[in-house]
């Protein structure tokens, strides 16, 4: 019987796997071959504005646009251009011009809206892109495409490459960590997933560990009543001795990641307590940071997390604050959100660079797609709507690696298309992992037959923006 076992097709590919599986072991951590040169950054804090703000009410002042308003779009401009359900039936494209003043700002002279006083304060530190420009048209499979590199669903994270690339600098703490905060914005607005910061086809460690909004940050990070720390040691020991006879067995990566998950869910038991206890902090940082900061879940309370974070060396930091989908009533909901925000940005970058972090630390900020510059709806004197637009949008990064108080890029007089300098969304992913060290080139996962890679078959550092 033992013969047969042993020329028997199922147990010699059982144990086929199980050497292969071991062999492959030493990659679930993370590949091996990153850096691949000195890195100008060591971790990422990005700050995902879910729903699409407004470049030309924030960012990129069009005044001309005045002597436009209620004109209808030219068709020179349009050039033909797809347009989503929600406008495509519109009679008239009606132009819209901005209510908002703008102002420059610093030794850069930075235009900026008097929407964001704050982030306008710290225009010298930033490097705002005015060329972004994207493929896809409606939110999710833009959001998906800016996290994930490809508009389906499936591939993995930006964080989650960055946890397999280069590993993490803090073994207590996840290397990728993701926080999502609501405030002003409408209850309806657009969702967000958990595949967002999903690992895809990598090992599923390299997910991105959401901490909650109330409670415990993590589920269970109390032990039962009844169980100490030494007994959940024990079980924990016991356990792992019974996957690791399983991973010998089958050679699954899912059980030595699941052996891996289980210690760091022991160790953050004491690091995430420590990590979200605020009280010690200075009065006057809690002041700069604004009001909601010791609300938990909000903007402001994550930004806050997200340096002490940063400060514990975590690779990944994500934000995700919803809100920002305006078809309506613009004016008085980017009022709101940018009440949400703005403060809590500029707060984050300052904090940053007081204790030194700025310097080792990229920062990110922006959303999906951009917005029209014709009105959705109805335009009249206090109001107007704007919908999704990819040809051209703006973002800011700040920190580590980047020219500072510098403006890349630039739109047509309705901020509806690129004229010089466009950046697409895979150009901006690698010009971040360049920034971490990393030649997006070499950052590849066998998958399906296939070398899978955050940037797809595209991609260019954007050498402009690189001090």
């Amino acid at each position: 019987m033992q013969l047969q076992d042993a020329l028997n097709r199922r147990v010699f590919l059982r144990n086929s796997s199980a050497a292969i599986g071991a062999a492959a072991l030493s990659n679930l951590s993370g590949a091996t071959s990153f850096p691949n040169y000195a890195p100008k950054a060591k971790r990422i804090i990005y700050l995902f504005q879910s729903g699409a703000p407004s470049q030309m009410d924030l960012f990129d002042p069009k005044p001309q646009m005045a002597a436009q308003r209620a004109k209808d779009l030219p068709e020179s401009i349009r050039q033909g251009q797809r347009l989503t359900t929600m406008t495509s039936g519109q009679k008239s494209f009606p132009v819209a011009p901005s209510m908002f003043k703008f102002a420059k700002h610093g030794k850069s002279g930075m235009e900026l809206s008097e929407l964001i006083p704050n982030i306008s304060g710290v225009s010298d530190e930033i490097c705002l892109i005015r060329s972004m420009f994207t493929e896809a048209i409606n939110h999710d499979p833009a959001i998906t495409f800016c996290q994930t590199g490809s508009q389906l669903a499936g591939r993995p994270s930006i964080g989650s490459w960055l946890s397999y690339g280069l590993g993490s600098l803090n073994r207590d703490l996840p290397a990728y960590v993701v926080m999502t905060s609501f405030g002003t914005g409408r209850r309806e607005d657009q969702p967000l997933y958990d595949r967002l910061w999903g690992s895809g086809f990598l090992p599923t460690h390299h997910a991105g560990v959401r901490f909650r909004n109330s409670g415990d940050p993590v589920l269970y990070l109390s032990n039962p009543s009844g169980v100490d720390r030494p007994m959940r040691r024990q079980m924990l020991d016991e356990l792992a001795a019974l996957n690791q006879k399983d991973f010998q067995a089958f050679g699954d990566p899912e059980t030595a990641t699941r052996i891996a998950q289980y210690e760091m869910a022991f160790r953050m038991q004491t690091s995430v307590p420590d990590l979200v206890d605020t009280k010690n902090e200075p009065q006057h940082i809690l002041d700069m940071y604004g009001p909601d900061v010791t609300k938990p879940g909000t903007y402001a309370a994550n930004c806050l997390l997200a340096r002490r974070l940063a400060e514990r060396d975590v690779r990944c930091i994500q934000l995700f604050h919803m809100g920002w989908d305006h078809h309506g009533g613009l004016p008085n909901a980017i009022k709101g959100q940018c009440r949400d925000t703005d403060q809590a940005t500029a707060a984050l970058i300052k904090d940053l660079k007081q204790r030194g972090l700025l310097d080792d630390t990229l920062i990110v900020w922006g959303g999906e797609f951009g917005r029209t510059i014709y009105s959705q709806g109805t335009l009249t004197e206090t109001n107007y709507g704007r919908d999704h637009h990819p040809r051209c949008y703006s973002l800011f990064l700040a920190g580590a690696g980047v020219k500072k108080g510098h403006i890349h890029g630039e739109t047509d007089d309705y901020s509806y298309n690129i004229v010089r300098d466009g950046v697409h969304v895979h150009d901006l992913n690698a010009t971040i992992l360049h920034l971490l060290g990393i030649n997006h080139e070499r950052l590849n996962y066998k998958y399906q037959g296939l070398d899978m890679r955050l940037t797809g078959v595209a991609g260019n550092v954007v050498k402009g923006i690189v001090a």
